[in-house]
């Protein structure tokens, strides 16, 4: 289990084919180094065994389900992915629970300045951004008004949703240590939503009585 609070970012080196698998290799000092073989850790909102550990670099290895539901096959060498180590056992909980378990890919609509760069109080190092973010169809019926959900594997808050796009508030603190300014409008971003609203909707779904009537049960008894 993760909390979405990026500890670094890493340099995606590459990502190559290997029978029915794609491997991929991560440049990541500092994490890498307390890295193990068979470690879970979270690549851009994905969890992903850690292999072939360095103090430099680790790999992982993607497979079609992976590449097909994440951000992670479309990535460049060069690009930057958002890392985190799962949370131990009685830490902290600082952002909210993610499994690193993507229910699709969005797209970045928009990440821009709250205050105008050509206004004077202007500063790139310290300024808010508001992030807006086109759900896939399989995650919107699970965004909840100031709910939480990982983008990219970072923990956010929701602050608006029209049915189709999030909006949300980014701190300059979380626009510069992670991925996120590094990312150019129509990117492909991870999408997990809040695991306790996916279990709420479940069971609300679970207990709602199901009526029998249908179109066709009321021809054939004769209405």
């Amino acid at each position: 289990m993760f909390t979405g609070i990026i500890e670094q970012t890493g340099t995606l080196v590459s990502l190559v084919d290997r029978g029915g698998v794609r491997r991929l290799t991560v440049e990541a000092p500092g994490i890498a180094g307390r890295l193990r073989e068979g470690d879970s850790l979270a690549v851009s909102g994905v969890c992903l065994t850690a292999l072939d550990v360095d103090p430099t670099y680790f790999h992982a290895d993607l497979a079609q389900e992976t590449l097909d539901r994440t951000s992670l096959g479309a990535l460049a060498p060069g690009a930057n992915v958002n890392l985190e180590l799962p949370t131990a056992a009685g830490s902290p909980l600082g952002g909210h629970i993610v499994q690193g378990h993507v229910d699709g890919c969005g797209t970045l609509a928009s990440l821009v300045p709250v205050i105008s760069p050509e206004d004077p109080a202007f500063h790139r190092e310290t300024t808010d951004w508001t992030l807006k973010v086109r759900v896939p169809q399989e995650a919107r019926q699970w965004m909840v008004h100031k709910g939480s959900v990982a983008v990219e594997g970072i923990s956010l808050t929701i602050a608006g949703f029209d049915g189709e796009t999030i909006s949300i508030a980014i701190l300059p603190l979380t626009y510069w240590r992670t991925n996120l300014h590094t990312l150019a409008e129509g990117a492909p971003v991870n999408v997990e939503a809040d695991v306790l609203v996916k279990l709420a909707a479940a069971q609300s779904e679970a207990t709602r009585p199901h009526s029998n009537l249908t179109a066709s049960w009321l021809v054939a008894n004769g209405y």
